[in-house]
């Protein structure tokens, strides 16, 4: 049985290897961007979400910001949006400028003071704001703007975001994705680069964790200790070493997952007006059944006890379920934090090769079990 074992245990190293690497989100090409109206401005900016950029020049004398601020919108006649939040570093309180198509191809720029979470209207911004204007071509959009901001400001907390289409003069919602939800950085004014996003980063760094943690534990350890303890213990060799090490894993699953469960929670709490119901509804769901799954083990009976058959069926019920939940949400989770498509195609070919290995090993046990049948029906 040291095959499997092997195999096994190499693919949760290739597994943990690959999970730890990030790729690069963008590259800088904001220096070759000209406009038609021919301004210039001291400094630009690849913002980290989006595909956008900010291009921006700081007038101390008089605290005024020139920007424009280049972003493509998901749909032809949809929305480009740019803010500087004085209260907090998210949507709520930011005040914003919003570009759209109005009549036709002709743009106009609006302002919108985001008091709450939700659908918004027309209203004055704390700031001063003039010489507003906005263009379309290309399948981009760009809005230009001077902004009085206060005069002892360094930096300036900056939010910006896309949406696909307007409804009656105002914008409709903008996706829930992970690149619309982090679309904030702080803006240094007074120097060459932008200050470090690190509310932004922070958070993100959270959700690779809890991605991580959760790949890790529900998605390649639980199924590696099911595989263990399914087909190990045909191997009268094997026993113990089989129950511990499926309890090895399973309870290093546990251990792992409710971490990587935690973190879930606190993003959660954190993400006002966002929700991802049937993720976090199967999260919950997970955290309960492994917690009673875990908990059980204290109460195995012993294999010649009567209540030992129906001890054995709620076990295996109840972690076929975990299996199966566990895979689907992390599928799910996949589809939210959205990272290069490898990690996923990756995670995907690691389950069919632990199929793959758990068929074959079906086929073995059964030949075993067979052979072992008719080898006592020989004796008799």
């Amino acid at each position: 049985m040291a095959s499997p074992l092997s195999s096994a245990s190499a693919f949760l190293l290739l597994s943990l290897s690959a999970l730890f690497v990030i790729s690069p989100v963008h590259s800088l090409t904001c220096t070759s961007q000209s406009f038609t109206n021919n301004a210039v401005y001291k400094q630009c900016l690849d913002l980290p979400r989006l595909s956008s950029y900010l291009h921006w020049t700081y007038d101390q004398s008089n605290s005024s910001l020139s920007i424009a601020f280049i972003a493509p919108p998901p749909k032809s006649d949809g929305w480009i949006a740019w803010a500087i939040n004085p209260t907090g570093t998210g949507m709520k309180g930011a005040q914003t400028l919003l570009a759209f198509k109005s009549d036709g191809d002709a743009m106009t720029v609006k302002t919108y003071n985001i008091k709450e979470i939700g659908p918004i209207t027309e209203s004055k911004i704390s700031f001063e704001v003039w010489d507003l204007s906005a263009e379309s071509d290309g399948g981009v959009m760009r809005l230009f703007a001077k902004v009085k901001v206060p005069g002892n400001a360094q930096t300036v907390n900056q939010v910006w975001q896309v949406g696909p289409s307007i409804t009656a003069g105002l914008p409709d919602q903008h996706e829930l994705q992970t690149a619309n939800l982090n679309a904030k950085t702080t803006l240094s004014l007074v120097g060459e680069q932008m200050a470090s996003p690190s509310g932004a980063d922070s958070r993100t760094k959270m959700k690779n964790i809890h991605g991580i943690l959760n790949v890790v534990s529900w998605g390649i350890l639980f199924p590696i200790g099911a595989i263990v303890a399914r087909y190990m213990r045909t191997f009268e060799s094997a026993d113990p070493a089989w129950f511990y090490l499926h309890v090895l894993c399973q309870v290093s699953a546990y251990a792992i997952g409710v971490a990587g469960w935690g973190i879930g929670l606190k993003l959660g709490s954190e993400s006002e007006g966002v929700q991802f119901t049937d993720h976090r509804n199967i999260g919950i769901a997970l955290f309960c059944l492994a917690t009673v799954q875990i908990f059980a083990l204290f109460l195995r009976p012993k294999k010649d006890h009567k209540y030992r058959l129906y001890w054995n069926i709620y076990h295996h019920a109840i972690g076929y379920a975990i299996l199966v939940l566990c895979i689907l949400n992390i599928f799910k989770g996949y589809d939210i934090l959205q990272p290069a498509k490898k990690w996923k195609s990756a995670y995907m070919i690691l389950i069919i090769v632990l199929g793959a290995i758990a068929f074959l090993l079906e086929a073995i046990t059964w030949i075993v079990v067979l052979k072992r049948k008719s080898s006592n029906s020989t004796k008799r």
